[in-house]
């Protein structure tokens, strides 16, 4: 199976935060850009995709998404502290997979919670066990291949390096979670 994994600059933060980096980013400023990719990740992938994302930008976004779309919560346990009421904690992945396991084990649940990484390169990298995770809602397995459409500090390249997990592996009762949150 083939599968895509897309992590772009979020909506109005593509010059503040990585115009330095990238002479493009500023496209992600305009919300057409992000529709754009999400008709790109349903034409090009339909084995499956995950797309991170603001929580804001849920509302605009999920309405450009096919039906069967689900959305999984990266739960931090370290963030940084805004002057708000309510700390923004989390983020948002949309996510679909054409691949079905239902008898996973361990299972994998729509959100996981671990820290953030800090001090890595560029602003919004994401830690190894989202990485695992995100490979994990997809039900990633030996063999299939995954695009990471905005690579990044190579994170995700990383963790495809890793050696894979056997297919037969996962039906075992005893078998070792993919990934451990600190």
């Amino acid at each position: 199976m083939r599968f895509a994994y897309a992590d772009p600059p979020y909506f109005g933060c593509g010059k503040s935060h990585y115009g330095e980096h990238h002479p493009e980013a500023a496209v992600w400023d305009d919300q057409q850009a992000h529709l754009d990719l999400i008709a790109r990740l349903c034409d090009e992938y339909p084995d499956g995709w995950a797309l991170s994302c603001n929580p804001r930008d849920l509302a605009w976004l999920l309405p450009a998404c096919p039906d069967d779309v689900r959305v999984a919560a990266w739960c931090k346990t370290w963030h940084q502290i805004r002057p708000t009421t309510t700390q923004f904690a989390w983020e948002p992945v949309i996510w679909r997979t054409s691949a079905k396991d239902n008898k996973r084990s361990p299972m994998i649940r729509d959100w996981m919670a671990c820290a953030v990484t800090r001090q890595r390169g560029l602003k919004g990298v994401k830690p190894r066990d989202f990485n695992r995770w995100v490979l994990d809602l997809l039900a990633f397995r030996e063999g299939d291949t995954l695009d990471d459409i905005f690579p990044g500090t190579g994170g995700m390249s990383l963790v495809l390096a890793e050696p894979p997990l056997p297919a037969e592996a996962v039906h075992e009762d005893d078998a070792e979670p993919l990934w451990e949150s600190a």
